[in-house]
C-alpha cells in the first residue's frame, strides 16, 4: 500500500528551525518528483519546494528562498524540507506529495499523485 507520513512539525518561536520529514512506503521514490505543500486556514494549498525526478533540480517559492532547503534520501525513501528563519506567516500544515514519473516536478499540486496527512508547524512567540 503506497503511503506518506510526515514528521516533524511542532510549536516554535519566530527565527527557530525545523525539518521535516517524509517516509514513503510501498513505492521508491527514484521515479517520482516529490514536493512539499502547505495550508493555513481559509487558504489554498500552496507549494513551497520540489525536487525534479529527471535531474534532481529543485524549485522553491519565492516566499520561502533563501529559508527552506529540500532534499531526498533515495535509499531511506525520505525526503525532508529543512525550514530556517522561521516566520509567524509560515504557520501552516505541511503535506509532502509525490508525483509519478520521471519529470520536472512543479509547485502546483494538480499533478501530484500521493500524498501525506500533513504536520502542524506553528511559528509564534
Amino acid at each position: 500500500q503506497l503511503q506518506l507520513v510526515e514528521s516533524g512539525g511542532g510549536l516554535v518561536q519566530p527565527g527557530e528551525s525545523l525539518r521535516l520529514s517524509c517516509a514513503a512506503s510501498g513505492f521508491t521514490l527514484d521515479y517520482y518528483a516529490i514536493g512539499w505543500f502547505r495550508q493555513a486556514p481559509g487558504k489554498e494549498r500552496e507549494g513551497v519546494s520540489c525536487i525534479s525526478s529527471t535531474d534532481g533540480s529543485t524549485y522553491y517559492a519565492d516566499s520561502v528562498k533563501g529559508r527552506f532547503t529540500i532534499s531526498r534520501d533515495n535509499a531511506q525513501n525520505t525526503w525532508y524540507l529543512q525550514i530556517n528563519s522561521l516566520k509567524p506567516e509560515d504557520t501552516s500544515v505541511y503535506y509532502c506529495a509525490a508525483d509519478r514519473g520521471f519529470k520536472q516536478c512543479v509547485l502546483s499540486p494538480d499533478p501530484y499523485d500521493y500524498w501525506g496527512k500533513g504536520t502542524q508547524v506553528t511559528v509564534s512567540s
